[in-house]
């Protein structure tokens, strides 16, 4: 199985950042845009793994998330990493917040002591909108920072859970299923 921890957005959010993006993602159509259901920030991607590990995943993050209480989330500014001169992931940016750092990291140790290697690069958190396969003509990526530029879309919400999730790959691309929701107090 296909496997990552995510939190994932309110279909409401999801569905209004899809409307905001919409002249972003016409400029642009070669781009291998997320769809709507898709959206979400990725904790932790763990690539293939054998069914046996979801129960060790279960009880390793479900006392994390509940460590945590549930906190703010906001979205907000288009980006593209590297950068919109080569750009490889058209992106929008998560506000930088103590709580969400540190419960980056919790999972992060968790997922360490069972064998998971450690991100090596710091946590930049955002939610992708696009991948781009193929690099684009240099006046395209310069349309698509213009059109990104023009989005103003910003959304806060609360984050109440961690979500095991499975990726499946089909001939339509990725679907997504939620293995296990681990709850954040809500305390």
């Amino acid at each position: 199985m296909r496997l990552f921890l995510a939190i994932n957005l309110p279909p409401d959010v999801r569905r209004e950042l899809a409307a905001a993006t919409a002249d972003l993602r016409a400029c642009a159509p070669e781009v291998a845009w997320v769809r709507e259901p898709l959206l979400h920030l990725t904790l932790k991607f763990l690539d293939e793994q054998p069914d046996d590990l979801l129960r060790e995943l279960q009880n390793a993050i479900v006392p994390v998330a509940g460590s945590h209480r549930e906190l703010l989330m906001s979205i907000r500014g288009i980006g593209a990493f590297p950068n919109f001169r080569r750009a490889r992931v058209v992106w929008i940016g998560v506000a930088q917040d103590p709580r969400l750092e540190l419960l980056h990291h919790d999972v992060e140790l968790a997922c360490e002591r069972l064998g998971f290697e450690l991100e090596g690069r710091p946590f930049r958190p955002h939610v992708t909108l696009g991948r781009i396969k193929s690099p684009l003509p240099e006046a395209r990526l310069r349309e698509l920072s213009r059109a990104a530029k023009q989005t103003d879309y910003r959304s806060d919400f609360i984050v109440r859970s961690v979500d095991l999730m499975q990726s499946n790959l089909g001939p339509g691309g990725p679907g997504y299923t939620t293995l296990v929701s681990a709850a954040l107090r809500s305390d």
